[in-house]
């Protein structure tokens, strides 16, 4: 007699394409876009019994102790491990502290998980260490628990780094990407699309006229200025995987509300513009690792824009669009045509492996 087998059913899953045609893992399930939002959807929430939320926020966010507290976690795989300006140490310390920003809490504790593939050399992983250990000073969070474990070589890429943190969210303050409403007024932090192409240059031995420099950072100082001028910000997103337009997509259909932008208005540096002409890029899908976007009150937007300008990490925010009762759920953008055109949330991921 045969033996049992247990396999998913993939008929019986309420599921678009592509995840009903993908029965196997892609690269595109990692990339941020629709595929990691189905991926989720159906497949992680309904296993963990609709307790996990759905992926619409950076964090989560509960009480404990009489205390408001903000949790994340996040695993790095960039590649290559060094890149300009950074490591997949920096980014494993700031892309979990920046996760916590985004809902306005002030970042304390962090674990730390290594998975070492078998022969890598032990100064490549001293460096990421170190690294790790600087900007964790740097952003004044404390790494206090973490594990180490080591696959067989050819099973691994080096190093993957596992980071989660806890953060306490000062009393008064709600930023979710439920609250954006028409009306509201979206502030970009600064220039987009940096960190993508920083890695790619590298990735590809790629030179642009100029060294492109990751914009790894910690955002959570920007975001107590921020804080200082209105503690009533409505969303706060740092566009990571699947850049600006993701991110924009995300809070849009969350919150059932349209998205309008103007082309001009978003800061795109002319080496980021120049390298993405070259590669067939969009930088609005391009990851960045130090900006923010914000969702403001017309009321709260011009004092929040300055604040924002007055700290180094926002020297070159921008006001880039608004939010409107038409198309509920899309972005769209005027373009220097005159026209407008459509900004979709991506399939999958315009450059794999970023962070």
């Amino acid at each position: 007699m045969a033996e049992a087998t247990h396999s998913l059913d993939f008929d019986g899953w309420a599921c678009p394409v592509p995840l009903r045609d993908s029965p196997t893992v892609v690269m595109g399930h990692g990339g941020g876009g629709r595929m990691s939002a189905e991926l989720i959807e159906h497949l992680f929430v309904p296993a963990f019994g609709n307790q996990a939320d759905a992926g619409t926020s950076d964090c989560a966010v509960f009480e404990l102790g009489g205390a408001r507290l903000a949790f994340s976690t996040d695993t790095f795989v960039v590649r290559p491990l060094f890149f300009p300006g950074g490591s997949i140490g920096h980014l494993a310390v700031n892309g979990t502290v920046n996760d916590l920003a985004m809902s306005g809490a002030v970042p304390s504790h962090l674990s730390c998980g290594f998975i070492l593939e078998e022969g890598t050399d032990l100064n490549v992983i001293g460096r990421i260490a170190q690294d790790m250990g600087t900007a964790a000073r740097d952003a004044g969070v404390s790494v206090v628990t973490g594990d180490t474990k080591v696959v067989d070589v050819g099973h691994g890429d080096q190093v993957y780094v596992n980071t989660a943190g806890v953060g306490l969210i000062p009393a008064g303050v709600d930023i979710r990407p439920q609250r954006a409403a028409v009306g509201d007024v979206i502030i970009v932090s600064g220039a987009i699309g940096v960190h993508g192409i920083a890695i790619m240059s590298v990735r590809e031995g790629l030179e642009f006229g100029t060294e492109i420099r990751t914009d790894s950072a910690a955002l959570h100082p920007l975001v107590a200025a921020m804080l200082a001028v209105t503690k009533d910000l409505h969303v706060l997103r740092d566009p990571t995987r699947g850049g600006l337009a993701t991110s924009l997509n995300e809070i849009a259909s969350t919150a059932g509300v349209g998205v309008r932008l103007v082309d001009k208005a978003i800061p795109v540096p002319a080496e980021v513009g120049n390298a993405c002409a070259l590669l067939g890029l969009d930088p609005m899908y391009v990851a960045n690792e130090g900006k923010l976007v914000a969702f403001v009150a017309r009321a709260d937007a011009d004092p929040v824009l300055a604040a924002m300008r007055a700290h180094p990490l926002g020297a070159q925010a921008a006001i880039i669009g608004e939010c409107v009762a038409e198309h509920a759920g899309m972005v769209v953008t005027k373009t220097s045509f005159g026209g407008t055109r459509v900004v979709d949330t991506p399939l999958g991921e315009q450059l794999p492996r970023i962070c």
